[in-house]
């Protein structure tokens, strides 16, 4: 594609300009296609159908209009218009949470021709002040790790890593190829992997809340008592038909970690437990054992601390989707 110039007479913000939900949402959504094809995962792309349909959906556009706080969609924002066409977008999307009011900054796109001119950073600024208008406790984004560009200008603009987080995904097919991991040794010292006992409960609760940090609880809120063992859990969980299975690995009489797995709306979430340190080949066992047990489903999704037993969970046929940078503004303009 030829890079396009932005007129050089041309003020910083003459062409940005609120997002109107009535008649820019496809525009929106066509732009980031187009500016992350090459990397949008299959949450991503059921997003920017949502956006489409969204957009064609009448009586949703009337309500979107008059409750742009009240949706996951990115019905509010800043587009930057040019000749026309909208070649990049910031949208700002409002999360509540213990009280607290915070925004996502997210969506930040511009178009290939024109990038380089310092359009995401304006249009980011633009949105870091009306977040901040609207009364905000605090202010969020992620961008993929691989995309050092755009992690220096969210530095520069205030923000500061807070956590790097790893998508790992796998499939049944991925499961289907798995070779069985190969082990040697005393049997006794091998790893044993079983159902989750209710004695676990208290370590597996400890490593949930290592691994996940409150601190992005806003964004994708967990009930860990949801997986605690008992009764009144599992008649609670029958009675909504929650499905929930959940296994536990030990090496040597110690346990090593607890693997719990459970359907969300886009994929099959596993949430894996255990130490940092914890042996590598056990927590490979865990995974590739649950990784059976679940082949029936299309696709199983685990989020992780980036760097945390990678090789590990490589060997049981997983492969890392993205690992998303989580940074919060420090700025106080």
């Amino acid at each position: 594609m030829t890079s396009v110039p932005l007129p050089a007479h041309s003020s910083k913000s003459e062409h940005v300009r609120p997002l109107n939900v009535l008649r820019d949402l496809q525009r929106v959504a066509d732009l980031i296609e187009l500016c992350f094809a090459t990397n949008m995962d299959s949450e991503g792309q059921s997003y920017v159908r949502q956006m489409r349909r969204a957009s064609r959906d009448a009586s949703f556009m009337h309500w979107a209009s008059n409750a742009l706080e009240s949706a996951s969609l990115p019905l509010s924002g800043f587009v930057w218009e040019q000749n026309g066409r909208i070649i990049g977008n910031a949208s700002l999307v409002l999360f509540r949470h213990q009280g607290k009011r915070i925004y996502l900054i997210a969506n930040v796109a511009t178009h290939p021709d024109y990038r380089r001119k310092g359009i995401a950073s304006i249009l980011t600024e633009q949105a870091m002040r009306n977040a901040r208008q609207r009364g905000a406790d605090e202010l969020w984004l992620h961008v993929r790790e691989d995309n050092p560009g755009a992690v220096q200008m969210y530095a520069d603009l205030g923000f500061v890593e807070r956590a790097r987080r790893t998508t790992w995904r796998a499939n049944i097919d991925s499961h289907r190829n798995t070779l069985l991991f190969s082990r040697s040794g005393d049997a006794s010292s091998l790893p044993t992997v079983t159902g989750r006992h209710s004695h676990f409960w208290p370590q597996q609760l400890a490593w949930l809340k290592q691994l996940h940090p409150e601190e992005l609880s806003w964004y994708r809120p967990i009930n860990w008592n949801s997986l605690k063992p008992g009764l009144w859990n599992w008649f609670y969980r029958l009675f909504i038909e929650f499905d929930l299975q959940q296994w536990a690995v030990q090496k040597n009489g110690r346990l090593q970690g607890v693997l719990a797995w459970m359907p969300t709306a886009h994929s099959s979430s596993l949430w894996l437990a255990c130490d940092p340190k914890a042996d590598s080949d056990s927590i490979t066992s865990l995974l590739l054992h649950a990784h059976r047990d679940l082949a029936y489903r299309q696709s199983l999704a685990l989020e992780h601390p980036a760097g945390l037993q990678e090789d590990a969970i490589q060997a049981a046929g997983f492969n890392a989707s993205r690992t998303l940078i989580w940074m919060r503004s420090e700025s106080a303009t």
